[in-house]
Order: C-alpha cells, then structure tokens, then sequence
C-alpha cells in the first residue's frame, strides 16, 4: 500500500473514533425508517395516543354542516343532546337544518345577535325547501352500509352481561385493554381495546344508531348509539361501518370492523355517556 493510501486509511479510523466519542450514531437508512416508527415499538404507554378523543372547549354557538346530528354536534361539546334541544327550541324529533346555529349554551348566557342569527338560519332553511334534515348524514362512511354487511354477531361475540338499571351491557369487542378510563382533563374518556384490522365491533346494548360517519376530529370512523334518554355509546376508530343512521340495533349486533382511523394503532375506542357526560365504561361491562 503506497503512503498516501495508508494515511488516508488512518485519518478515515481517526475521525470515525473521534465521531463514536461524540455520542452520535452515523445516519444510515435504518435510522431515518425508526424515526419515522416504521420498524421500532414505541416505548411510550400502550394507552398515549397524539389525538385522544376529547371534548372541544364550548364555542357558546354552532353552525350546522351538512353529516352533523344533534347527537354528534352535543358529544363534541361534551353536552346533553336533550339540552341542547331545549336550549334551540327543538323537538322530541331531534332535526337540525344545515345552515342553522345552534346555541350551546342556555338562554341569557349569549349575545342576543347569535338568537337572531339562529332563528334567520332556521327560518331561511325552512322557507328555502333545499335543505335536508342533516340526521340522514350522507357521509362517505355510510357508502359502505348495505343490508348484507349489517349482520348479526357471530357464536364468537362476548357472550357476558351486565344488568344496569333498564339495560344489559356486553362488550363491544374481544382483546386486551391498552387503554382506560380517565376523569382528569385532557385524560382518557374511555377505553381502548386492543385487536386486528377487521375484528367484529359489536352494539354494546340494544338502542338507535344516531350518527355513523367520520365528522368528529380524533374519532375516526364513529358510531354512537343511543340507548335511553340518559345512557349513549360510541365506537371509534373503525375500519368500516356497518350500519346506518336511525337503524334499531340488538345488543351484540355487529355494527362495524376494527380499525385504526384517526388512531396511531389499530383500536376500538369505546365510550359511554351518562347524561351528556363521559363515565368510565368498566363501572357498567361485565367483569371478564
């Protein structure tokens, strides 16, 4: 080897010693794959998830987009659907108009020119005759919804009951939890099952599906199911729904898949809420 080679061969040793002393690896492909979580388990809780389904701060009003229930709108908010009702004078049919404001708070608490800006929406959604009931949402969710898919659950579903008041609840879904409940702001107001793309999500108690769609920020594909007038469940995060907005379910229906939409892994996010608001789902499941 001549000269020149040799001390290039032992300056390339030098700095490579002088780089492993620094504390810092060489970038290679490998290293930029486990920054991007492509190939490394995360160390973090099984449960922490970047966007957590929670209450939005109450904005005092709302304007009505086309794919919103009353129901979505109110669990949003974390508020009584029942309320809210009240609060905008509507009734037992629960129908909002796409353009219509809605107050989310009660009387005496907002500026009179929002009263005004509700009662001009409703009245021009009326008179106009174009806009639908947004309760029949037409979300790119429900495409998926045919009378085949909405099928009874399998001999494999959760077969274990719990007598609450008036209702029986099962589980939604088989697997371990990776997520419970929490009562502190900003904290986990559900729980979160853990399983494969695709395993049956099943109706957790008899009741009415009042919203399927996608419209809710960190909930991905959403149903919610009302149950009574106090007690209302959510699913979130699945693959594909299976029902449609004012279906009758039976407790155990399927009612969609698993899946990881707007969730870093693939979950069901379960809820349940007691008069609007979110209780812990272990105090009303049956014990395993």
């Amino acid at each position: 080897m001549s000269r020149v080679g040799l001390a290039g061969l032992v300056l390339a040793m030098l700095l490579w010693l002088q780089g492993c002393g620094s504390g810092f690896a060489p970038v290679t492909d490998q290293s930029l794959g486990a920054r991007s979580g492509s190939s490394v388990t995360s160390l973090a809780s099984p449960s922490a998830t970047t966007n957590r389904p929670t209450p939005l701060p109450n904005p005092g009003t709302y304007r009505v987009v086309r794919g919103d229930t009353l129901y979505s709108i109110s669990w949003r908010y974390g508020l009584d659907y029942r309320q809210v009702a009240i609060w905008n004078g509507i009734d037992q049919r629960y129908q909002i108009l796409a353009g219509q404001t809605l107050r989310l708070t009660p009387p005496g608490t907002i500026s009179t020119s929002s009263v005004a800006m509700t009662s001009q929406a409703t009245q021009q959604s009326t008179s106009s005759g174009t806009s639908q009931p947004t309760s029949q949402s037409n979300s790119q969710t429900n495409t998926q919804t045919n009378t085949q898919a909405r099928t009874t659950a399998p001999a494999t579903a959760p077969q274990s009951v719990a007598q609450v008041g008036n209702l029986t609840w099962r589980w939604p879904a088989q697997g371990p939890i990776i997520g419970r409940f929490s009562a502190q702001a900003g904290g986990n107001k559900g729980i979160d099952i853990a399983g494969k793309e695709g395993d049956p999500i099943y109706a957790a108690a008899p009741g009415r599906v009042v919203y399927a769609g996608s419209g809710l920020l960190g909930y991905g594909n959403l149903v919610i199911i009302n149950h009574n007038q106090q007690f209302l469940s959510a699913y979130a995060h699945n693959s594909r729904i299976l029902v449609s907005e004012n279906d009758m379910v039976k407790s155990g229906d399927k009612i969609a898949e698993m899946g990881q939409t707007g969730a870093d892994r693939v979950q069901l996010h379960f809820e349940i809420r007691r008069d609007g608001k979110p209780v812990d789902p272990m105090l009303y499941l049956p014990k395993r």
